[in-house]
């Protein structure tokens, strides 16, 4: 099949293009780098023609309320438009665990509606829902750091590696269409502040770790199992020790 793979040089991105290729597929990484842009709409027909699937794991280069809002809807109509135009047959995004309970946040916000737009295309969709990556740590880390301490609500987590994720990624768009959500998960649950303290400690990051129940998440206000998946998750077995052990023998 061809599959168009929006967001195809980032981080998900990338991985999904390389499974696919390895598997027979013609993969193609699109992203304003390759002059293909979802909020102009520039290059996005000519890279759609002739594809059976898009897979949209493009992420908002703000987290600020309006610009996120803006990139994921915007983002989200003119491809629909242009699979509509392709004869497109399966639109496959990656979203978040626990999106639709963390509507404090701006940013989950915005997923909720690019979700609901994809819903509502009349174009068959699956919707990969993900726990937080391992390889974010730093980033949570540093969105809620205050001089030398880091705050953070002490909830359950079950993260999950990046390539993990992009294998159900891959996955999903290489099946045929779910016509819902499949949540996938790591193999291990974490107290965040715990995560976090074992991930800075990894990297030699002398920030303290303190619990605060009341610290924000990207915007929102956790309770404790916001974060985690339903029963019916996929569980990838990547552990987050097998992870840094991965991580420590890269930099070598």
């Amino acid at each position: 099949m061809k599959i168009v793979v929006i967001g195809g040089t980032g981080l998900i991105g990338s991985k999904v293009v390389a499974l696919l290729a390895a598997h027979g597929h013609e993969a193609i990484a699109a992203s304003p780098n390759s002059g293909v842009n979802t909020l102009t709409g520039e290059g996005v027909d000519a890279a759609l023609a002739g594809a059976d699937v898009v897979v949209d794991v493009s992420n908002s280069p703000s987290f600020a309320d309006d610009a996120v809002m803006d990139f994921f809807t915007t983002s989200t109509n003119t491809l629909i438009a242009a699979e509509r135009k392709a004869g497109v047959r399966h639109h496959v995004a990656l979203s978040v665990v626990g999106t639709e309970r963390m509507t404090d946040s701006g940013y989950m916000r915005a997923k909720v509606a690019q979700e609901l737009l994809i819903r509502e295309s009349g174009i068959p969709f699956s919707l990969v829902h993900a726990t937080q990556f391992f390889e974010f740590v730093k980033a949570i880390a540093d969105a809620a750091t205050e001089g030398d301490t880091v705050r953070l609500a002490p909830v359950v987590i079950t993260p999950i590696a990046a390539e993990d994720v992009a294998t159900a990624v891959a996955r999903t768009a290489a099946g045929s269409p779910l016509g819902g959500v499949l949540e996938v998960s790591g193999p291990e649950e974490f107290r965040l502040t715990e995560l976090i303290a074992r991930g800075l400690g990894a990297r030699g990051d002398a920030r303290q770790v303190v619990e605060d129940p009341d610290a924000r998440y990207f915007g929102a206000h956790l309770s404790d199992r916001e974060l985690v998946p339903g029963p019916d998750a996929e569980v990838f077995a990547t552990t987050f020790a097998d992870w840094l052990d991965a991580q420590v023998a890269a930099s070598r």
